[in-house]
């Protein structure tokens, strides 16, 4: 959806500006009831994958009427969509319509190569684990330190 992108960029409307609501709520925000059931139904069977298609599918829904909207206005819209919108009948094939698993692979797996640096070995199979920083472990030997006083 080029034109609509266009126009976002045009508008100065960021992604995190809407989507974020998206992924935090899985839809459950800004949907009725009934549709908010299926949407969640498809994302606890098939994963995160649903919540990208749902919102690419209501983007193509909505697209004629986005493209003509200013910043505003837009923002509301892609918050509050009309009910035809928001009819699972209709919202579910336009969605199924995108095919997003093999880019998240794709993705995960330029993260891993990032992640692993150019010095990494290809054989090697590390396990991602998740970055502490100097604070969180400051805080967790203290923790630790003031559990082991009442041992004593």
């Amino acid at each position: 959806m080029p034109k609509l992108g266009q126009h976002f960029i045009e508008e100065m409307i960021n992604p995190s500006m809407y989507a974020s609501q998206w992924f935090i709520t899985v839809f459950s925000y800004s949907f009725p009831f009934p549709m908010t059931l299926r949407v969640w139904d498809v994302f606890l069977y098939e994963g995160i994958k649903v919540v990208f298609q749902v919102g690419l599918g209501l983007l193509r829904f909505c697209h004629d009427d986005l493209v003509k909207l200013p910043f505003e206005e837009l923002l509301h819209s892609l918050r509050y969509f009309p009910d035809e919108a928001t009819d699972p009948d209709t919202l579910f094939p336009l969605a199924f319509s995108f095919k997003v698993n093999s880019s998240l692979e794709e993705l995960e797996k330029e993260y891993r190569k990032r992640l692993d640096g150019p010095n990494a070995s290809s054989s090697s199979s590390k396990r991602l684990l998740p970055l502490k920083s100097k604070t969180m472990s400051r805080a967790v030997s203290q923790v630790l330190s003031i559990s082991n006083v009442g041992k004593k």
